[in-house]
């Protein structure tokens, strides 16, 4: 591939090089997090400032880590995880925010995907539509031990994934609102979590790279639950899902230490 940064081993989108970030990655989509879930690091440094990307990387329980954020959407994030694994990274946990979708979810929740319905377009390029979009299990693992060690609300399973924030919450106005509706119909009946906008193309990505990640979201609310005539509380804090990101590295840390 040319080099389009004009430097060796710059990443171009990112701006990171060979040894400035950890193995250990979480991704929120939002650059302001960033600062926030640096906070939470040893010795955190800003690295690089791009585009939507922002890096800071510190340690955590004496091993390097990072924070990068993706932006809003599957491009945006695989773009980054590409980046982030050509300087080093191997193990990603996406933190985010995410509509509830099943009745038992609700807003303050923690949802953790196990699983996401392709319904965007960047996994397309990487992989068959028949391939599925599966998070790594050690991931998963440590999420839902750090979830239940916090003694958070969780909800483990399948999240879907779309490209059209608005053919979500307004399908009954787009050209399309036949499939949009049908399908939609169709994961509520599958017992679908969420809705969210990256963690089919990181999943996918990630199998093709063969590297680890995990999602985990805070629910901002469900919209099936205001439908419903139910109580659907509005919360936008994400901290409990960047601890249960940051719990969830503690684990995957010292499991992979033990194992050396």
């Amino acid at each position: 591939m040319q080099n389009y940064s004009g430097e060796a081993d710059l990443q171009y989108h990112i701006h990171t090089r060979p040894g400035d970030v950890g193995r250990y990655v979480i991704m929120p989509g939002d650059p302001k997090r960033c600062e926030k879930i640096a906070a939470y690091f040893d010795n955190a440094r800003l690295i690089a400032d791009n585009r939507e990307y922002i890096t800071y990387t510190g340690t955590l329980d004496g091993e390097k880590v990072s924070v990068t954020s993706t932006g809003i959407g599957g491009p945006s994030a695989s773009i980054a995880m590409e980046e982030l694994v050509r300087c080093g990274a191997d193990t990603f946990v996406r933190i985010g925010t995410c509509g509830g979708m099943d009745l038992n979810v609700k807003g303050g929740d923690i949802v953790i995907a196990t699983g996401a319905i392709r319904a965007e377009g960047t996994s397309k390029e990487y992989a068959p539509i028949e391939f599925p979009a599966v998070a790594h299990l050690d991931v998963t693992n440590a999420l839902v031990k750090a979830a239940k060690t916090l003694q958070f609300t969780y909800h483990a399973g399948i999240v879907q994934c779309k490209d059209a924030f608005y053919g979500q919450h307004e399908p009954e106005t787009k050209p399309v609102s036949y499939e949009l509706e049908s399908k939609w119909e169709a994961w509520l009946r599958m017992g679908c979590k969420a809705s969210e906008m990256e963690s089919a193309a990181l999943f996918i990505v990630a199998d093709y790279l063969k590297v680890r990640c995990g999602s985990t979201f805070s629910v901002v609310g469900n919209q099936e639950r205001n439908k419903a005539g139910m109580d659907n509380p509005i919360v936008h804090d994400t901290d409990s899902a960047i601890r249960v990101a940051v719990q969830a590295l503690r684990f995957l840390i010292a499991e992979d230490k033990a194992e050396r």
